[in-house]
């Protein structure tokens, strides 16, 4: 008996764990890839791992194997990334708030109102802000192979619809474990409840909470159109996804399989950022026709007045020269 079988852990599990060291014993290695959210064709987290399986298979065959696990199947997104640091969890696609957690610095992707188009968030995450981010997580032992996209981030709520900062008082908002989430909410007069991605669909139906603010598709494609009623269209913070691959399952790899990673993920993050902007008017005409009541917020310029004094007070968290490269980048 192995000191793991003493230490507790189940023979299923032990034998699955010996799956992937079988597997590269044979010629052939197994890459596990996770995400929380759903598995359908356009959930944009699915979207991008199902890309970067297509493209990695075309460069390298089968001397890969990546094996898709959607609903969290192997657990919540800071597990996860936790998970990839240890080595236990080879990928992830992981929303950026969750890697703030680990790497600070991804909290630029976050402040509200920086990014005005999608082209514009990626004109900086392919630049040299990206460049900066993506050598700080590999310090943290996690490496980007690409920052997709989920789209711009909308707030949704059973109170009322959300047209000025002023509409946000007394609403409570189910809010990623991130300061920057809680921080906008308060600067704007709202009430922010962080909670783990899975407890959240119960506690809105439920009313625990009273909504939420998330991408169109997540939206869609998680069916919060059956417990939200109200969907204001604020797009206060673009989501950047990130398809993560754990150091020490990179470094295992020979160098031509190294080559191909990193050149499928660029591809599917590619692909992925595509596909995800043909799907926005799909999500929207989806979540009217099943009854959710949209609004556009005609004066952002409010909401940003709001928020403006984050820039100065997260410099400290984020980086002074990554908050000024990144404003200078969207000028």
């Amino acid at each position: 008996m192995t000191s793991l079988t003493r230490r507790g852990l189940g023979a299923a599990a032990f034998l699955a764990g010996l799956a992937p060291a079988l597997l590269r014993a044979q010629g052939r290695t197994v890459l596990r890839l996770g995400w929380t959210s759903g598995d359908g064709a356009q959930d944009p987290y699915a979207v991008g791992a199902r890309a970067f399986q297509k493209a990695l298979a075309a460069r390298v065959g089968d001397r890969i194997e990546v094996q898709l696990y959607p609903n969290r199947a192997i657990g919540d997104e800071r597990p996860m990334l936790d998970g990839m640091r240890l080595g236990t969890v080879d990928m992830g696609v992981i929303t950026n708030a969750v890697i703030a957690q680990i790497e600070p610095a991804f909290q630029v992707n976050d402040m509200p109102f920086l990014f005005s188009s999608e082209a514009q968030a990626h004109a900086v995450l392919d630049g040299p802000v990206g460049a900066q981010l993506r050598q700080r997580l590999e310090a943290k032992g996690v490496i980007p192979l690409g920052y997709m996209e989920g789209g711009f981030r909308h707030m949704i709520n059973n109170v009322r619809p959300v047209v000025t900062p002023a509409d946000l008082r007394g609403i409570k908002f189910r809010v990623l474990q991130s300061p920057i989430y809680i921080e906008m909410y308060r600067s704007l007069g709202g009430n922010a409840v962080p909670m783990a991605w899975g407890e959240t669909f119960t506690a809105v139906q439920q009313g625990a909470i009273d909504g939420l603010e998330i991408p169109l598709g997540i939206i869609d494609q998680n069916k919060y159109h059956e417990v939200t009623k109200y969907l204001s269209l604020t797009g206060h913070i673009y989501s950047m996804i990130g398809l993560l691959i754990a150091r020490r399952s990179f470094d295992r790899l020979p160098a031509d399989l190294k080559a191909a990673v990193t050149e499928a993920g660029a591809e599917a993050t590619k692909e992925q950022r595509a596909a995800n902007a043909k799907a926005q008017a799909v999500f929207l005409d989806n979540l009217k026709r099943n009854g959710m009541q949209v609004n556009e917020v005609p004066d952002k310029a409010a909401f940003r007045r709001g928020v403006m004094p984050m820039y100065e007070s997260f410099k400290g968290q984020i980086g002074a020269d990554i908050i000024r490269d990144a404003l200078a980048a969207v000028q």
